[in-house]
């Protein structure tokens, strides 16, 4: 006769331990919440103040420069927040791509054949990962940008970009129907341009010819810059004498916001690059070498697509630090999110409730990060059997 199983107590079944385990915690969390936010309740009764979001349908009164969206001093204050938000979003957009680009560049010029390449790469990386942001950003805007030439004598590059001591006047977009039809276009190139590679590196990988792919990636390439160059309907600057008209102003503040950003994230992402490469098996070198490629394909197509594996979870930090790091814009007076808060703060008296706007932003912004990089990485990962 089979003895019966003897069951065992909950007190000793791990899963309910880990059950109740966790549901613990969570009460914990969530006492510490409650009691926090009565104490906030309470304090605000105390000294007859009123908690709420009410006050952002009053009138801001007051100006910001060069705002992307419309917006006048009449506008509300959820107005003036949605100016700063968008003004946070470009710093971070393009910081992000600048701060990649310069730093996969440096991170391989760090590991060249080349002596002075690598010795400079090295003094880039050392010099801006061991100085303060803050630092930086005081350079570029007092002793860089202020001290650039005045409006009625810039320094003009082709005729078509002019730099002052208020900021840098580039060409810009008019968008009309020509615009709208390039601008699909080049992006349905860049579309392309992701397939042709995979194409290219599947290839390589099965040993058939990728010549063909190559052909059809330059052949891209070149009908998205002839498009970008001929198609697109620019707003061309004008120099008067006196004044510059047209085109797009990037004041100092934000060119100090963007360069300090992304030159000084750039000398992290390119110790990330560094390590990321130097983390592949040195037999993939040779072995790319054997099969007659040149060093910038066997980087291309063998080496770096292997790094990136290794690369994107410390990427991921660079990118939070620098859209986190943008908050120092009030430093050099950009009118950012934390900015534009602060004086709403300032001119209300909601301190916390502007404080819980900017965390709730910043928040939510690194998470879309966040969500975009586990992607990315999920993507590049060799799928396991």
């Amino acid at each position: 006769m089979v003895k019966q199983q003897e069951k065992i107590p909950w007190w000793r079944n791990s899963r309910v331990v880990n059950v109740v385990g966790q549901l613990a915690v969570l009460a914990v969390v969530i006492a510490v919440v409650f009691y926090l936010g009565n104490n906030l309740v309470n304090n605000f009764q105390r000294l007859g103040l009123n908690f709420g979001f009410n006050f952002l349908s009053r009138t801001a009164s007051f100006p910001i420069a060069n705002p992307l969206i419309p917006y006048s001093p009449n506008d509300p204050y959820a107005k003036a927040i949605l100016v700063g938000l968008v003004n946070s979003l470009q710093v971070m957009f393009f910081g992000i791509i600048l701060a990649t680009i310069i730093g996969v560049t440096v991170g391989i010029g760090r590991l060249s054949d080349n002596w002075l390449v690598r010795q400079l790469a090295t003094i880039y990386i050392e010099i801006l990962r061991n100085t303060p942001l803050l630092l930086q950003l005081f350079f570029w805007y007092f002793v860089v940008f202020l001290q650039l030439p005045k409006i009625d004598n810039p320094l003009t590059f082709g005729g078509k970009v002019f730099l002052t001591n208020r900021g840098l006047d580039i060409p810009w977009l008019r968008l009309t129907s020509p615009t709208w039809l390039a601008l699909v276009f080049i992006i349905a190139a860049i579309i392309l341009g992701i397939v042709f590679w995979q194409k290219r590196i599947n290839a390589i990988e099965t040993g058939t010819s990728a010549k063909i792919w190559l052909n059809l990636s330059w052949l891209n390439a070149i009908a998205a810059l002839i498009v970008l160059i001929f198609v697109i309907d620019w707003n061309i600057p004008q120099f008067d004498g006196k004044s510059i008209s047209g085109g797009v102003n990037l004041s100092p503040e934000f060119a100090t916001l963007l360069i300090g950003l992304s030159i000084y994230t750039s000398a992290f992402i390119a110790e990330v690059v560094r390590a990321g490469i130097q983390s592949v098996n040195q037999g993939q070198w040779e072995a790319a070498k054997a099969l007659g490629l040149k060093s910038s394909a066997i980087m291309q197509l063998v080496i770096f697509p292997q790094a990136l594996r290794v690369m994107i979870p410390p990427l991921t930090s660079e990118f939070l630090n620098l859209a986190k790091n943008s908050s120092l814009a009030v430093a050099v007076g950009y009118n950012d999110i934390y900015s534009i808060s602060s004086t709403i703060s300032n001119q209300t008296g909601k301190a916390i409730e502007m404080l819980l706007v900017v965390m709730v932003t910043y928040l939510i912004i690194n998470l879309i990060i966040s969500l975009m990089m586990n992607w990315l990485n999920f993507s590049v990962q060799i799928p396991e059997r």
